[in-house]
């Protein structure tokens, strides 16, 4: 599974930490996230997308969808 949530963070100009602290994880579950070391757990895609505006599965997506999901989301 792959993400953009690197990207929307930086698009709101939010450091790793102000990321973090809005989702009530720890800095380094963030870094996890954007390297796709891990997949998110239900609450924190859900978060996810409420911070964001958008779709749990515009942020987190499926390998195939992703460039088009990304496109479609950062424009």
């Amino acid at each position: 599974m792959k993400n953009i949530l690197r990207e929307l963070r930086e698009k709101n100009n939010w450091t790793q930490r102000e990321l973090s602290s809005k989702l009530g994880v720890s800095t380094r579950t963030i870094i996890s996230l954007e390297k796709g070391h891990f997949n998110p757990s239900i609450k924190v895609a859900y978060k996810c997308s409420l911070i964001f505006g958008c779709p749990i599965e515009k942020i987190f997506c499926l390998e195939e969808n992703y460039d088009n999901d990304r496109k479609e989301i950062l424009r």
